[in-house]
């Protein structure tokens, strides 16, 4: 059975056709510019990655453009074959603890959250929409809040007045639950148990970390919105709320223009002068103190959290795992992050931390030596599969 898997940003469409049960990959590809003149895609079949240019003015064209892919490529014969379509939605608010078939009440609702979610929602709709027009198959929306459904009050309500959270949802969310949930799953298969309990540390350009405890969420670091939590590539992670009014004032700017800056302009971005890790990291070995002090406080901040969870399940912790592209790849990261947590009973074991990264021979094991009382681990985390799981089961 064929399940196509879409994540449809702002002016981005990525995808994969995967041959289910098997979870044989046929096609994945990434649309990228849709709405600008140089709209470009590539594709990826059997290993050859193919890239074209092709001007496309929106997400409905788009989709015609990935269905004529498939059939010129013959990854599929005809439609017919694709049962059914899986949608990354950003936020399902309160409503959806799991995955859903999409519905036009589904659609409105995530219209309505489209206030929590403005820079990922019009893009999930818009795709969305496209989908449903193109293919008449179920069409299944995957929340990335959805995992963290399973948090307790003591941990989702903020110390504001309750009112708001009653009134207007203010709540923590969180968000890379599809990750997440996969790395859950991933431990519980390699521990053979379903009560694990785990640190999740989902660490890329977005960033946030999870203690999963008897197999569910319990807390997250990602709040009503993803600018909370870790300092992150360009957003600003957890600082003092006054400093919003304190710079609207001072500079003139608007709430809006100001938690622009922190989510586009922050981070590592406003520290180092670069986003990427690879480059802080550069910088940072070429005696950049700026690039210096951005990684020490990224790193300062991954091992604060990790040490709050540590507390949160009690000391009874099965394991830390590392995922997405730094997780995966920045072994400087993993290692000052593990030399920081030497006090828990953390040590690294360097020669296997080296080893193992994405783009190397070995791309998952574990990372920290014998004496450490925890294994820290590295598992490469694979969401589009996760969101072709789940929807599968709606079609199986």
């Amino acid at each position: 059975m064929k399940i196509l898997c879409v994540n449809a940003g702002s002016s981005s469409l990525k995808f994969q056709l995967v041959e289910m049960p098997e979870e044989k990959v046929l096609i994945n590809g990434y649309i990228e510019k849709i709405g600008l003149d140089d709209c470009f895609y590539t594709l990826k079949i059997n290993g050859e990655k193919i890239k074209k240019a092709k001007l496309l003015k929106d997400h409905s064209e788009a989709v015609q453009i990935l269905i004529a892919e498939l059939l010129e490529n013959k990854i599929i014969e005809s439609l017919d074959e694709i049962k059914a379509v899986g949608h990354r939605v950003l936020h399902g608010g309160e409503k959806y603890a799991d995955s859903v078939v999409i519905t036009e009440e589904v659609i409105e609702d995530i219209k309505s959250l489209t206030k929590l979610g403005p820079l990922h929602h019009p893009g999930n709709l818009a795709g969305i929409e496209a989908m449903m027009n193109a293919i008449n198959v179920p069409n299944v929306a995957v929340f990335d809040t959805a995992f963290h459904q399973t948090m307790p009050a003591k941990n989702f309500i903020y110390p504001v007045p309750y009112e708001w959270y009653q009134k207007y949802g203010v709540r923590k969310y969180g968000f890379h639950g599809t990750s997440h949930k996969y790395i859950t799953e991933a431990m519980q298969e390699k521990l053979g148990k379903k009560d694990v309990n785990i640190i999740s540390c989902h660490i890329g350009s977005g960033s946030s970390i999870a203690v999963v405890k008897n197999g569910k969420c319990v807390n997250t670091t990602m709040g009503l919105t993803p600018l909370d939590g870790l300092m992150m590539g360009t957003r600003s992670g957890s600082i003092d709320p006054s400093i919003i009014e304190y710079v609207c004032k001072e500079s003139g700017m608007d709430v809006a223009a100001v938690t622009n800056e922190l989510n586009k302009k922050s981070g590592c971005l406003g520290i180092a002068g670069v986003s990427d890790n690879r480059d802080m990291e550069e910088k940072m070995n070429n005696g950049d103190e700026l690039a210096t002090l951005g990684f020490t406080m990224l790193t300062d901040r991954i091992a604060k959290y990790i040490a709050e969870y540590y507390l949160e399940l009690d000391g009874n912790c099965d394991a830390i795992v590392f995922t997405a592209g730094v997780g995966e790849n920045g072994c400087v990261v993993r290692e000052m992050v593990m030399n920081k947590l030497n006090p828990i009973g953390i040590f690294a074991d360097s020669e296997k931390n080296a080893s193992i990264a994405g783009f190397k021979d070995i791309n998952e094991g574990v990372i920290s030596s014998s004496e450490s009382s925890i294994p820290v681990m590295v598992i490469p985390t694979n969401e589009e599969i996760m969101i072709v799981r789940d929807t599968y089961k709606f079609v199986e």
